[in-house]
């Protein structure tokens, strides 16, 4: 099967195929994390209309239902921006210790040497923000790094 990749500047990437029963089925990855489950009618090819949204939690869990670690490994290559380093979105939950408080508190990169390169707020992107820059519940950090940095950020993050 086929699957086409659609880079949607400012909102992120659609993943397309077609099923075997003729249904075209879309996949928008947003920047944000969020992912959302289109389908196609037959008069127009580029309107899609919404089936359901899913956070990134729930994408993770139905994409574990379908067999997830081919899905996610490709999705792993596509994010790689730079060779040798990984980029992924860590939200900032309400719980998160830094929700309130300059970036420059996480001391993410001191700590783990992987860098937050960019805040995704809403619809709005806050490209290198500085250590003062106010962390709020709903952010998603742009982080990249090596794999254990990225995951030592998302942990410091998470709390």
């Amino acid at each position: 099967m086929d699957v086409n990749e659609v880079l949607l500047p400012g909102v992120g990437l659609r993943y397309e195929f077609t099923t075997q029963a003729g249904d075209r089925i879309g996949v928008v990855a947003r920047r944000t994390g969020e992912f959302e489950v289109v389908g196609y009618g037959g008069d127009d090819p580029d309107a899609g209309r919404p089936l359901f949204r899913l956070n990134e939690d729930e994408a993770e869990a139905l994409a574990q239902v379908f067999g997830a670690p081919r899905i996610a490994e490709r999705f792993a290559d596509l994010t790689r921006e730079l060779p040798g380093l990984s980029s992924a979105p860590v939200r900032v939950t309400p719980a998160s210790p830094y929700a309130g408080s300059p970036l420059g508190h996480t001391r993410v990169r001191t700590r783990t040497g992987a860098s937050i390169v960019a805040i995704v707020r809403g619809p709005d992107v806050i490209a290198s923000p500085g250590p003062g820059e106010v962390l709020r519940a709903a952010d998603v950090l742009i982080v990249v790094g090596t794999s254990e940095g990225i995951d030592g950020a998302k942990r410091i993050i998470r709390g």
